[in-house]
Formats: structure tokens, sequence, C-alpha cells
């Protein structure tokens, strides 16, 4: 068995992934209905959305398999996050890099895998959104389209989520009306949220390094 390489951007990867706060959280009906989506499209009986963690692989969204989680170095994913390439092996049993794979040799046996990874604006592969079969397949042009379009729909939905978590860290912070989202001012006056923003020249509480290394450049 093939253990998978670690990518070249693993440290920055994995902070990433925590940025996302979705790590051994519940089951989101959003992501549920697109991995549902994807087994029926593609015709499998397993999908999932897999997140790749420092050891091991963890399903934020499952479909078919009874686990919520794996060791990386078994991990069909954990070699799909290495390109941003859909990964594709139609027969396990007849690749050097899997046939031995305990996935593969017993339970859930797999044979047929095709990983679309999640990568984030920052370039960062989180994860994959694959699907899974326990006998050999192959995947139709439409179909691969089809699952391309899908892992962006999955990117979206993961973006969409840590913009809302964002959004309720700044509301806790700020005097803010629920109904209209205006931001109450020393003065007693209301502003808009985005108006509010836009006066606002030094954040408080915390940039990452890149961003601190540009505030300073600018300085």
């Amino acid at each position: 068995m093939l253990k998978p390489p670690m990518p070249a951007n693993e440290a920055g990867r994995l902070r990433t992934l925590q940025l996302y706060k979705v790590l051994d959280t519940g089951a989101e009906k959003a992501l549920d209905d697109l991995t549902r989506l994807a087994a029926r499209i593609c015709g499998t009986s397993i999908a999932l959305i897999s997140l790749i963690d420092k050891d091991r692989q963890w399903f934020k969204s499952n479909v078919g398999l009874d686990a919520s989680e794996t060791p990386r170095d078994v991990a069909f994913c954990a070699h799909a996050i290495l390109d941003d390439t859909l990964f594709v092996v139609d027969d396990a049993t007849q690749d050097s890099r899997f046939a031995d794979n305990p996935l593969v040799t017993s339970a859930p046996n797999i044979r047929f895998y095709a990983g679309a990874p999640l990568t984030m604006a920052d370039g960062h592969a989180l994860g994959t959104l694959c699907v899974i079969d326990r006998k050999p397949r192959h995947l139709t042009d439409e179909q691969r389209e089809a699952l391309e379009t899908l892992r962006h729909a999955v990117v979206t939905q993961l973006e969409l989520r840590r913009a809302l978590d964002d959004f309720k860290a700044v509301q806790s912070m700020l005097n803010m009306c629920a109904w209209c989202r205006s931001v109450k001012k020393p003065d007693g006056g209301w502003r808009p949220l985005h108006e509010y923003v836009m006066q606002v020249e030094l954040v408080t509480h915390g940039i990452c390094p890149s961003c601190a290394k540009t505030a300073f450049e600018e300085d």
C-alpha cells in the first residue's frame, strides 16, 4: 500500500482547515443534499464529504458508509487533495497504490473511487467530495462534469458557513439591530453595517501573518 504523500503546503492547509471550524460538527442538510446528489448522478452506493485532518479523514457528510472517520494513512482522499483535478481509480484491485489497502481488502471493499478536491479561496484543499462503489466502474464525461460542479457547490457552502460564523462574531461585539443590521453609534444614532465598517481603520481581534505583512507595508 502506498501511503499518501504530504502536500507541500500542509502546515498552511491545516491552519485553513481549523479556521473553518467544521471538524466534528453535526450534519447539515445543505451539504447532505449535495452528497446524495453526487451519489445519484454517479450511480454509486457511497458518497462523502471528507476532510483531511492531521492524522485522520473525517466525514462531514456521509451517504452509504457506516463510519465517521478513518486513519489518514489509508484514505484515498489524502491522495486526491494533492492536486486540484478529479482523482479517479476505476478498479482499486488493479491499482498498485491501493490493491492491498485495508479499505479495499476488507470492508467497505472499495473498488471504484472518484474524489473532487475542495479547494478554498486561499488555494488549500481541505478534503474532497468523493463517490465510491464496491464494484469497478467508469465515469462518463457528463458525470465528471457534474462532480466538478457539485464540488464547487460544496466549497460555496463551506465559505457561506464560515462567513455566517464571522458575522455572528461581529454581531456579538456590536450593538446591532437584529432586523435591519444597522449598528448603534456612540452618539445614539444608527448606521448601516457596511458604512460603519468602512469607517473602522484598525481591526483589533487579530489578523493572519500575510495580512499583517501587507498592513505594515502600507504603513
